[in-house]
Parts: C-alpha cells; sequence; structure tokens
C-alpha cells in the first residue's frame, strides 16, 4: 500500500491561466522533505483530491526552483474539477516523481527549439526555464508557441517575460480567428507558422508538445527543415494513470509510457506500434 500512499501537500497559490486552467503552487507538508525532494525536467506525479481521486500531470516548474513545485491542469473531469476548486492553504496529496527526463547534459551548446500548442506548455515550460536558469550552457533558445485563441494562450506573463529577454527567440500565434483588435502576434497554425519561421536546424534539438494533430503535422515541418527524428523529442502523458507501469493503460505493445517515457525522440516513436495515435 506504501507504493500508493500520497505524500501531503499544502497550497500555496492559486493562478488562473484561463477561465478552465489552472496552476497549483505547492510546498510539502511534512518538515524537511521539500528541502530533500529531487526530480528532472519532463518527469511526471500524481495528483490527489481526496474523495475524488488523483489525476497525473507533469511536473510544470523547473528543478532549478527548489523551495516548491507547480502544476498546471485543465479542468476536464471529476479529479480536476476538484483541483480546480481548491484555494491557498488546501491540502491535496502527490506521489512522485515518476517517469523518465529529458537528457539535459546533451544539449549543452546547442541550439533549442520548442515547438508547443495550447495546455501543453506545461511540459515544456519546466524545461525552458530550466535551461534559462542555466542559459550560458545552451546556444540558441527558440520558441513558437500558439493555441486557439488568444483567451487560450497560458503563462501570459511569462510568455512577455520570454519575449522581453535578449537571449530567447519568441513566436506566439493563435488559430485563424482566435485573434483579438490588439493581438500582435501571428495568425496561424503552430506547423504553418513553423514553416515560414524557418528556424536553422543547425547543431539545434526540437521539442515538440501539443494536440495529436498538432504535432502529426510539426514533425513532417520539421524534418523539412533538417532536423533528423533524433533530434525531435516529444512527451506522451495522455494515457497514463498509475504512474507505475501496474495498471497497464498506458502500454504501446511491449512500453509502458509512464516507466519508459513519458519523453521521447522521434526516432524512438517510430519503433512503437500505433504511436502516432496515442
Amino acid at each position: 500500500m506504501k507504493l500508493y500512499t500520497p505524500s501531503l501537500m499544502r497550497i500555496e497559490e492559486v493562478r488562473e491561466e484561463t477561465p478552465d486552467v489552472k496552476t497549483l503552487k505547492l510546498r510539502f507538508l511534512e518538515p524537511g522533505v521539500q528541502e530533500r525532494f529531487q526530480f528532472r525536467a519532463g518527469q511526471f506525479g500524481l495528483y490527489s483530491a481526496f474523495g475524488e481521486g488523483e489525476s497525473t500531470f507533469c511536473i510544470a516548474s523547473p528543478p532549478t526552483w527548489a523551495d516548491h513545485i507547480e502544476c498546471t491542469f485543465r479542468a476536464v473531469g471529476k479529479v480536476t474539477e476538484a483541483l480546480k476548486h481548491k484555494d491557498a492553504g488546501d491540502i491535496i496529496g502527490f506521489r512522485g516523481p515518476y517517469g523518465n527526463s529529458f537528457p539535459l547534459e546533451s544539449f549543452a551548446g546547442k541550439n533549442l527549439l520548442f515547438v508547443i500548442g495550447g495546455i501543453a506548455l506545461p511540459p515544456l515550460r519546466c524545461l525552458i526555464w530550466n535551461c534559462l536558469d542555466l542559459r550560458d550552457r545552451f546556444g540558441d533558445v527558440r520558441i513558437v508557441y500558439g493555441a486557439r485563441t488568444v483567451a487560450d494562450l497560458v503563462y501570459k506573463d511569462e510568455l512577455a517575460a520570454w519575449g522581453a529577454r535578449p537571449d530567447v527567440e519568441l513566436v506566439t500565434t493563435v488559430d485563424p480567428g482566435g485573434e483579438t483588435a490588439d493581438w500582435k502576434g501571428k495568425i496561424g497554425f503552430v506547423p504553418t507558422v513553423l514553416e515560414q519561421w524557418a528556424p536553422p536546424s543547425a547543431n539545434a534539438i526540437a521539442f515538440v508538445c501539443g494536440p495529436p494533430v498538432m504535432i502529426r503535422f510539426s514533425m513532417p515541418a520539421l524534418e523539412k527543415l533538417g532536423f533528423t527524428p533524433d533530434r525531435i523529442y516529444t512527451t506522451l502523458e495522455n494515457r497514463m494513470k498509475c504512474g507505475i507501469g501496474k495498471c497497464g493503460r498506458c502500454s504501446i505493445g511491449a512500453t509502458y509510457v509512464c516507466k519508459e517515457g513519458p519523453v521521447f525522440t522521434a526516432a524512438e516513436l517510430s519503433t512503437l506500434p500505433m504511436a502516432s495515435d496515442y
């Protein structure tokens, strides 16, 4: 039973990203646990609303922010609806960290390109901040981020902060019809904007996270730009449940995403049966 027993965490702050997306800032309730807790960018946890169940989300804050962790989620079911109504001071449960991570050390000296859609920014937000907090270890940092509408963009304050940095190149876009009168970003689907922007692939690693249809069209766009499958990373998270390879819900053939993933290269995905339908 201890395997499934969550640690208790206190909600320190609640931020509304969109009307149905919230970010929780969390600290472990037991003294000393926060200071001992370690994880790597790309890993995930299971967050409990007691009496309702638990849901799987990535850890959305970087390991460099050692005094707390954050999770960002959209309210789409019983557990996430319950979490949505939590306030600062409330207690929730946490199990983790689980899964593999982005091999950050291997990215040293590389140019980094992040291709992101909608609510899929949280898994890569962790990695982006991790790299920005260690900025001198990496080359150029480029981010293209899009959502269905302006209202659906998450972390709006952080997007403004990234866009203002001289060491980050940021392109934001919304789907046609999703713009507002004062929108100053691009209008178009992420893969299309990516091809038009055409960031160089020399000495570069690409990270893609978003709705399946966005990923499906972004992969060939990246390959057209010169990114080979071994230099394209993504994460698979939408079917994970137990987090420890017991329930089988996230299995793709013989691979358990919660154990061998959630981080995969495009080259690794090409070996998995039906991974494109995940």
